[in-house]
């Protein structure tokens, strides 16, 4: 998936915002850290497992969450599903951004049936990385509060549901088809009316 185009005439102030960086690998968070600092965050949490972040999420509120796929001997799946199924949790709605280093096809699924709101390859360029926090700021996708999935709509576009169905959303309109009138066009018929016609001008 692809980002909007970063103007680079914008100016964005990231001084406010809270961040919290979750990696298992000390050299890699402390990387990242320093990126981040100098995209302008100044409120940087960090974490190395997810015991640590689950104590930080529950200390303060946090604007945005970059996470490693592997934290340790865990992964960021369970972290984040428990974070967004959260009711009472401030943090619950807060954009999370999944890095990894080698990315399979699922693994972007597990990212995103977890609810997670984009998955990032390293390695990461701050260009890149401001790029996609950009992207996940922006994102106006709906959250989603379902049996078996809470986070922002998996759906980038809408195309209506699949057909043969009436959706699983209740804003799901199912397209309806007029009743068909007449006979069947024949075979040169159609030719005929999609034949090239000359313009006289």
């Amino acid at each position: 998936m692809s980002g909007p185009a970063l103007d680079p005439n914008a100016r964005i102030n990231l001084s406010k915002a809270r961040l919290l960086l979750i990696d298992g690998n000390e050299h890699a968070i402390d990387l990242l850290g320093k990126m981040a600092c100098g995209l302008g965050f100044q409120d940087v949490t960090r974490a190395l497992n997810a015991a640590e972040a689950n104590a930080a999420l529950k200390r303060e509120q946090i604007d945005l969450i970059i996470t490693e796929a592997r934290i340790g001997e865990d992964d960021a799946y369970g972290l984040i599903r428990e974070l967004r199924r959260a009711a009472d949790s401030a943090n619950r709605y807060c954009p999370v951004i999944v890095t990894q280093g080698h990315v399979r096809p699922e693994d972007v699924a597990n990212s995103r049936d977890a609810g997670a709101n984009f998955v990032l390859l390293k390695p990461i360029t701050p260009q890149v990385l401001l790029q996609r926090i950009l992207w996940v700021l922006r994102d106006k996708r709906n959250f989603v509060e379902a049996p078996n999935y809470v986070g922002p709509d998996r759906r980038f576009k809408f195309e209506g549901p699949p057909i043969g169905s009436d959706g699983r959303r209740k804003d799901d309109v199912a397209p309806s088809l007029s009743a068909e009138s007449g006979e069947n066009m024949s075979q040169s018929e159609l030719a005929e009316l999609l034949k090239p016609q000359k313009v006289v001008l």
